[in-house]
C-alpha cells in the first residue's frame, strides 16, 4: 500500500511541475519576459515543490511527524543562523517572483527610479533573480536590488515622458502678480 501512495505521490509531483512549468512559460510569453527570467522561476519553483514531496514521502514511509519536524526545524535553524546576515538574498528572491508577475517594464524600457540622491535613470537591460541591470546614458551600468526597485516609485521614460518630474503632486498656482492684487489708494483723508 505505501508503494502505491509512493508512486501516486510521485505522479502527482510530476504532473504539478508540468502544469506550474506550463503556466509559468504561458504567462511568461504573455508578458514577453526574457527566458533567463522564466528559467529563474522554474528552478526555484521546482525547487520548493521537491522540498515538498521529500516531506510528504517521509510522512508516507513512516517517519513520525515529530521526527519530520525536528528534522525540518533544526535544517531551518542552520540555514537560518547561515543566512541571517544575507537576509537581503532572501527579499530578493521574493522581489524577483513579485517582478516576474507584477513588474510592469520590461527589458529594453527607458525608465527612472526615484531616488533623491543618485540620477537612477536609463535602459533596463536585464531582470535577473537578485538585482535589475540598469543601462544609464553615458554606458554606465546600474545594479539595482529587486527588493529596493519594489519600495520606490519608477516611472517609465519611453512614452512621452521625456523627462523627470521633479515633483510628483501638481504644483500649486502661482499667485498672482503683487501690481495686480494691490487697489490703487485715493488722496482722500
Amino acid at each position: 500500500m505505501k508503494w502505491l501512495l509512493l508512486a501516486g505521490c510521485v505522479v502527482a509531483y510530476l504532473l504539478v511541475i508540468r502544469a506550474v512549468t506550463g503556466t509559468i512559460r504561458r504567462i511568461g510569453r504573455s508578458k514577453d519576459v526574457a527566458e533567463v527570467r522564466v528559467k529563474y522561476l522554474e528552478k526555484t519553483t521546482r525547487i520548493l515543490l521537491f522540498g515538498a514531496l521529500v516531506i510528504i514521502l517521509c510522512l508516507i514511509l513512516g517517519l513520525g511527524y515529530g521526527q519530520v519536524s525536528l528534522f525540518l526545524s533544526s535544517a531551518f535553524a542552520v540555514i537560518g543562523v547561515a543566512l541571517f546576515a544575507q537576509w537581503s538574498i532572501l527579499s530578493n528572491i521574493t522581489a524577483s517572483m513579485v517582478i516576474f508577475f507584477g513588474f510592469p517594464y520590461r527589458v529594453g524600457d527607458q525608465i527612472k527610479v526615484t531616488d533623491a540622491d543618485f540620477d537612477l535613470s536609463g535602459t533596463v537591460e536585464e531582470i535577473g533573480l537578485f538585482h535589475v541591470l540598469i543601462r544609464t546614458v553615458d554606458g554606465n551600468l546600474i545594479t539595482y536590488p529587486n527588493s529596493l526597485i519594489l519600495q520606490k516609485p519608477v516611472i517609465k521614460l519611453d512614452r512621452g515622458n521625456s523627462e523627470f518630474p521633479q515633483k510628483l503632486a501638481p504644483q500649486p498656482p502661482a499667485p498672482p502678480p503683487a501690481s495686480a492684487t494691490q487697489t490703487p489708494t485715493t488722496g482722500a483723508p
